[in-house]
């Protein structure tokens, strides 16, 4: 045992020496002894010492350059100088000709006949000898002025209005003029010399009959005592501007005429007032007759609500019957069958007034549609502005429907939101009234919302009017949304 311990002793001292010197030869310390260079031999057959031999490339042989022989090749082009230019060609140009100065500065002879007046001599041109010349003043005193006024002179009044003052003379000279007047002709044609050729049955309409003179007393009996003409003609009376001193007229009773006939909105609308002016929301329910809710849970509700009633229940007239008698607004809600005509429009609009004559407003159902023909909706527009009913209408892209209906008269609107639609519960359906009242807040118009009969919808309903947000805007009846419209 002793042995096996001193064996293994001896064996890791070996090993420990053999791995101090390997660190040593490696990391090159001071003192050490390089190991020596063997020599080792390569076994033949390795090509481990083989040399390359320096022999010279072999290059590859040139190739013969083509035959020139049948190929055509173009001449050179000729230099180009002036040998081929003759003398002509460089000779100078003439020189022009020109005259002797004392040539040139003679004046140039003119023809005889150039002007058609022959030039006898370059004496001045002197007036006629049998004109007589103008006969000028010596002197200022020869200028004569002429001082008679433009007018003519007036005539000379007459025996009968001897005994008026100027003015009553005057319009006593304009009324009955004393000279006969010329008469006035009325010509139909004219001929080439601008006479007039009348007819004899003409002539004798054109005279008119001088008027005859009056005489003094009837001039007195005609004119007032202050110069102004009196009631001259029958049923024309003057003097009717008042004056000073004058007692106040009596002012005639104005009979109002009777009002035109109310419309539908109008006359089944229920009153509200906005004294604060706040926002404008309405909100509308439909009832199908599916829903287990009655009037009588709706009554103390403590804002206004609208109903829509499906035209096509049974119980739609005894629904609206009860909703208007109970305080709400009615609409009737409606579509139209697929590719309706105008006339069909025209049609089911008069039984639906007649099955809910208490609606104020018409609103789209959410079947068909009122929008499911182009022609049968512009025909809304003329039935509508005649029953004086408005339209409520679902939104549908750019809603352009809805405004050319509104361009042509009638109070229309498109719902923001149909807020339970999707069975939304009461905090959903309570988010998107708080996005009504905010959009109510940035629009002048108001806002209108749709839901259903569900305890959902009434439960979120009473829990949102107790809300902060709600007091923002005016809960108002859906005819208030649309006259604002």
């Amino acid at each position: 045992m002793a042995r096996g311990v001193l064996a293994g002793m001896m064996t890791g001292t070996l090993v420990s020496g053999l791995a101090l010197g390997t660190l040593s030869v490696l990391s090159g310390a001071p003192g050490t002894v390089p190991p020596e260079a063997v020599s080792l031999e390569v076994p033949a057959g390795s090509g481990f010492d083989l040399r390359r031999e320096d022999a010279e490339a072999a290059l590859p042989e040139t190739q013969a350059a083509p035959e020139t022989a049948g190929v055509s090749q173009a001449a050179p082009p000729a230099p180009d100088d002036s040998a081929g230019i003759g003398a002509v060609e460089t000779a100078p140009a003439a020189v022009p000709e020109t005259g002797e100065a004392a040539a040139l500065a003679e004046a140039p002879e003119v023809a005889a006949d150039s002007g058609g007046v022959a030039v006898e001599s370059d004496e001045p041109v002197l007036p006629s000898p049998l004109v007589p010349a103008p006969v000028v003043p010596n002197s200022e005193g020869a200028v004569a002025v002429s001082t008679d006024p433009a007018q003519p002179p007036a005539p000379p009044p007459s025996e009968e209005s001897a005994g008026l003052s100027a003015p009553e003379a005057a319009q006593s000279e304009s009324i009955f003029p004393s000279e006969e007047p010329a008469p006035v002709l009325i010509p139909d044609a004219t001929d080439g010399e601008g006479v007039a050729d009348l007819s004899p049955e003409a002539e004798a309409q054109a005279e008119v009959a001088p008027v005859p003179e009056a005489d003094a007393e009837t001039v007195a009996k005609t004119l007032p005592a202050l110069g102004t003409i009196g009631n001259r003609a029958e049923g024309v009376t003057t003097n009717r501007l008042p004056s000073l001193g004058d007692p106040a007229p009596e002012v005639a009773e104005v009979i109002a005429e009777p009002e035109a006939a109310e419309g539908a909105l109008v006359r089944n609308r229920v009153a509200f007032d906005n004294p604060e002016g706040k926002p404008l929301m309405a909100i509308i329910l439909m009832d199908d007759g599916q829903s287990p809710i009655g009037i009588e849970a709706l009554q103390s509700f403590p804002y206004p609500l609208n109903f829509a009633v499906d035209v096509t229940w049974s119980g739609a007239a005894d629904a609206a019957e009860r909703y208007r008698a109970a305080g709400f607004e009615v609409l009737a809600m409606a579509d139209l069958p697929e590719g309706a005509r105008p006339e069909d429009a025209e049609v089911a609009m008069q039984a639906w007034f007649t099955q809910v004559p208490q609606a104020v407003a018409v609103l789209e159902g959410a079947g068909a549609g009122l929008q499911s023909s182009r022609e049968a909706t512009a025909q809304l527009a003329p039935i509508l502005k005649e029953s004086g009913h408005g339209l409520v209408m679902h939104p549908n892209g750019l809603n352009t429907a809805q405004k050319l209906i509104a361009r042509e008269g009638v109070p229309s609107a498109s719902l923001f939101r149909d807020f339970d639609g999707q069975g939304q519960n009461a905090a959903a359906i309570r988010r998107f009234l708080d996005q009504a009242a905010m959009r109510a807040d940035q629009q002048e118009d108001g806002v209108i919302m749709l839901g259903r009969l569900r305890a959902d919808t009434i439960s979120a309903l009473l829990l949102w009017g107790l809300a902060d947000r709600a007091a923002s805007v005016a809960l108002a009846p859906v005819s208030a949304v649309l006259r604002a419209e």
